[in-house]
């Protein structure tokens, strides 16, 4: 299950923290108040398998990257061709005892505050968007209801805020789309040869 946690370094700073998505075990889900009648059974992502040679580069960078209030599990992932087998993946899962970890917030208070919030990896409400967009792009069935209704209350606020920077987000979600797509991982690149 997927909820919701501070973002302090990325899209948020420890003054004006920003909000990111956290996987949530389900016994812990559902032991929250659920303020939105979109709850799916399943969580939507990607799996990568990451050549031997660079397990160890990639880990370390997510270990930093996602070191703020996440325990390093590892669970089943099921591809969306249920002819495939499970895989086991390494993930990052969000502790609700963390003091990063929000909860469930009023969907029209927590997309306000995705568009006030920024950090040092850029507006809040481009990762909004750029998530949005990836779970979209994932399958045919994909996509998540809460993020979906997130991301139109947080157009609606935006078309109402004239400074508000639409093409920034459409080129971030471009350039998201494209590291995607060209298997880099985000971390530390190796310099042209």
């Amino acid at each position: 299950m997927a909820d919701v946690a501070i973002g302090k370094d990325h899209r948020g700073t420890p003054e004006a923290p920003g909000r990111v998505v956290t996987l949530i075990e389900r016994s812990f889900w559902e032991r929250l108040t659920d303020h939105h009648a979109t709850t799916e059974d399943q969580v939507w992502g990607a799996a990568y398998r990451i050549e031997a040679s660079k397990v160890k580069e990639v880990q370390e960078y997510l270990d930093i990257r996602e070191i703020n209030g996440y325990s390093m599990q590892y669970t089943p992932f099921w591809p969306e061709d249920r002819s495939i087998p499970s895989i086991k993946c390494l993930v990052y899962i969000g502790l609700p005892d963390n003091p990063q970890f929000m909860g469930v917030q009023d969907p029209q208070a927590l997309a306000e505050h995705i568009c006030r919030s920024k950090g040092p990896s850029g507006e809040n409400i481009e990762y909004l968007f750029m998530l949005e967009q990836a779970l979209k792009d994932l399958g045919q069935a994909s996509g998540d209801r809460h993020v979906q209704d997130l991301a139109t209350r947080a157009r609606i606020i935006q078309t109402s805020i004239p400074h508000q920077t639409s093409d920034v987000t459409d080129q971030a979600v471009e350039a998201e789309t494209h590291r995607v797509q060209s298997g880099r991982s985000g971390g530390p690149q190796e310099e042209p040869k």
